[in-house]
């Protein structure tokens, strides 16, 4: 799609707002500022859902904890949300069959809060862990070291690594886990091969039964991680099943790494082309929280979340019906200009103003913390090491991945 969009040009459809549309995939906020100028709120018919992207519109709905997050309430026309539920069992309980991202009350206020009880207390005293991991992954790069993709040496193993030294992973089955974390992530990818389809369902039934296996083990033997938490708050009244503990430890895992790991890589890319910025950290390694927050607002892993109407309402002078879904552009409204003084600058010092890159309200990401904490250590130690660090080539575009609906990097070719 051309910037230069006229009135009497095509409204983007979704599909057209993601990396499958060359023009998004190379910049999103061409496509983006002219559709939230032109039209902030419009009824896309390809995927049944209102598309929101000013920031006013998407933080309300993101907040609105009245509103339904379970694609199963979405109308039959609503094809896009529909397509997440084809084959599911409405029979079944739905905490069963998914994990909190798309629960709705009573079950998501039933299963989320045990869960974020025991991860927040783990994030709050795993600095040091996170620490030795990331000066792990640093020891392992060499000064003066030629061409080389920081993505798969660095910011890639750096979230596995954690998320398991967290749960309790043992060391000898850590390259295990982080080849069935790296294949079930495969589930974001609707355009992957049948070869890793088999390959994803092998990794999910593997981490299944891994999770099963360990949280008996744990139960006969406690340690100190967070699947041992989890069997303990159950043991001690916790209303969780052990098909639910699966489910969201599973959901943690996948989510919580790539999104991470694309938040280390564009933050890293944005300090290499950005040196002013850089600049700034490297002389105050102190101001790493907001740099990791313009980061997450400039450069968002994630474009949307969605939400659908649990009645009557109106949004942007829509109106919607119950069942009909909203899906709000995290980046468009990051990039709001009636919020964000000059929305286009990369500036770390910037006044703050609350992002949604997190999304909001009783789904706003569990993993937020964490991701925060992994992105503030690895981004601060890494420029200590290598301040000097560059890009192999400066001029080559960035390697976008092509994954719908994120925003990260295949490859990061640098010279240390």
């Amino acid at each position: 799609m051309s910037v230069a969009e006229t009135a009497e040009s095509p409204l983007p459809t979704l599909f057209e707002l993601t990396a499958m549309n060359p023009a998004y995939r190379a910049d999103p906020h061409a496509v983006l500022d002219p559709l939230r100028a032109r039209c902030p709120a419009h009824r896309d018919e390809a995927s049944g859902s209102l598309i929101l992207t000013r920031y006013e519109d998407v933080r309300a709905v993101v907040n609105d904890r009245s509103l339904w997050r379970d694609p199963l309430c979405a109308e039959e026309a609503a094809v896009a949300q529909r397509a997440f539920v084809v084959n599911v069992d409405p029979t079944l309980p739905r905490s069963s069959t998914t994990s909190i991202l798309m629960l709705d009350d009573p079950d998501h206020g039933r299963v989320r809060p045990p869960l974020a009880q025991a991860l927040y207390a783990r994030v709050a005293r795993c600095r040091p862990q996170v620490e030795a991991i990331v000066d792990a992954a640093l020891d392992a790069l060499s000064a003066g070291e030629g061409p080389f993709d920081l993505m798969s040496r660095f910011c890639v193993p750096i979230p596995i690594d954690v998320i398991a030294r967290i749960l309790g992973v043992d060391t000898e089955r850590l390259a295990q886990f982080r080849a069935w974390s790296e294949a079930v992530i495969e589930v974001f990818n609707p355009f992957r091969t049948p070869e890793r389809t088999v390959e994803m369902e092998a990794a999910s039934q593997a981490l299944n039964a891994y999770f099963a296996e360990t949280m008996e083990a744990r139960r006969q033997a406690p340690r100190d991680d967070l699947l041992t938490d989890m069997v303990r708050l159950q043991a001690e009244g916790a209303d969780l099943s052990e098909d639910e503990l699966r489910i969201n430890l599973t959901a943690l895992l996948i989510g919580g790494n790539l999104t991470t790991t694309d938040l280390i890589g564009n933050g890293v890319r944005l300090l290499l082309t950005h040196p002013q910025e850089l600049a700034k950290l490297v002389a105050d390694p102190g101001i790493v929280n907001a740099v990791v927050e313009e980061v997450l607002r400039y450069e968002p892993p994630v474009d949307l979340t969605a939400r659908i109407a649990s009645h009557d309402m109106e949004v942007g002078g829509c109106p919607l019906k119950p069942g009909q879904v909203m899906n709000t552009w995290l980046r468009a409204a990051n990039r709001d200009p009636a919020v964000f003084e000059d929305p286009h600058r990369f500036d770390v010092s910037r006044k703050h103003r609350p992002h949604v890159a997190f999304g909001g309200g009783a789904h706003i990401c569990i993993g937020a913390p964490l991701a925060r904490l992994e992105a503030q250590v690895a981004l601060s130690r890494f420029f200590a090491r290598f301040p000097d660090l560059r890009l192999s080539d400066p001029a080559a575009p960035p390697a976008w991945r092509g994954l719908p609906f994120f925003r990260g990097l295949e490859r990061l070719d640098v010279v240390a």
